[in-house]
Parts: C-alpha cells; structure tokens; sequence
C-alpha cells in the first residue's frame, strides 16, 4: 500500500484504459472498500452493482448526453446505487463509497474515472432512469454515479501540490483569500 498522501496525490482519472482485464481478486478488494465506507446512522443504504459485461458497458457508454463514452473501454464498471427511503444522507454515503473504491483501485495499480449520474439527461431521458430500465434497479434506488475502472493507457503526471488552491481555504470564519496562507 502506498502512503496516503502519495497514493492522493498520483491518482487522477482515467479514461483510456488496456484491454487486459482485472482479477477477480482485485474487484473483490474494489468492492470490499466500498462495503467498508461510513454512512450516515451506519444505516448502509447503497449497493452496487459490478458490470463486466462488454454489451453492458457499451450501454453505460450511453447513459447520459456527454461523458460516459469512456465506460465501453473500461474492464469493470460499479453503479452505486443507494436506497433513498433509508436516509436522507444518500449522496454523500454513496459518494464516500464511491472515492473509497477508486482509491482502492489506484493503490492496485488501476485507473478509474466517476461518471456522474444524478441530474443528468440522455436527450429528454433522466440519466438516472435509463440506468434504472438497463440494470432493473428498484425506483427507492437513487443512481448517483458509475465508476469505471482497468488497467491505465494513458499516462498523467501526479498532481502539482505547488498548485494547490490555499487561498480556498479558511481559518476560524470565512476571510478574504488575500489574508489567508498555507497551514505549517
């Protein structure tokens, strides 16, 4: 396992991935992660659903006007689902799971990109409920987002921490960005 903050600072998304295929361990420890991740009262409202199925992934391609073309290349699709009568707090506990298990992914070595979901359209279509009639979720679900993951074939540089945005961060109350400097 990387350090965390290495393992923060090189992982960026990824939309071109190899044709290999990952091992069925490998998912298991993507999917192990997203069952570890906090919710809200521990109430464990989401669920997901692993999609390795090439005609599958073509149609996740589709499910939303722009962005989610990268999702026919990738080996595994996981739509995070959560079932929205179990609390209010479905979006960030789906959300937490959602980065825990691409986090998972890069510490296996594996690129991954978030598709966004929610709140998008396929022409006058709810991206959501497409989703919804693709896979036979349950209308309680709420369908945040799909994490398309594989094997990395485009290489990019590790976040420039010189780059960071300090000036967005505030001490004590919210202050003008020009008072503001970097924590030591």
């Amino acid at each position: 396992m990387k350090d965390f903050e290495s393992l923060i600072t090189i992982r960026r998304s990824t939309r071109k991935f190899t044709k290999h295929q990952i091992s069925p361990e490998k998912v298991q420890k993507i999917l192990q992660a997203a069952l570890l991740a906090p919710t809200s009262k521990n109430c464990k409202c989401w669920e997901f659903i692993a999609v390795e199925d090439k005609n599958m992934l073509k149609q996740l391609s589709v499910c939303k006007d722009t962005g989610g073309a990268f999702l026919e290349g990738c080996a595994l699709a996981i739509v995070v689902i959560c079932d929205k009568t179990k609390t209010d707090a479905w979006i960030e506990d789906a959300s937490i799971a959602a980065i825990y298990m691409q986090l998972q992914a890069e510490d296996l070595g594996l690129g991954s990109c978030w598709c966004h979901v929610r709140n998008r359209f396929i022409n006058e279509t709810e991206s959501e409920q497409y989703v919804r009639d693709l896979l036979d979720i349950p209308d309680n679900f709420g369908v945040l987002c799909i994490i398309g993951t594989g094997f990395k074939d485009q290489g990019r540089k590790p976040n420039d921490l010189s780059k960071l945005t300090w000036e967005k961060v505030h001490i004590d109350r919210f202050a003008p960005s020009d008072n503001i400097l970097p924590c030591k």
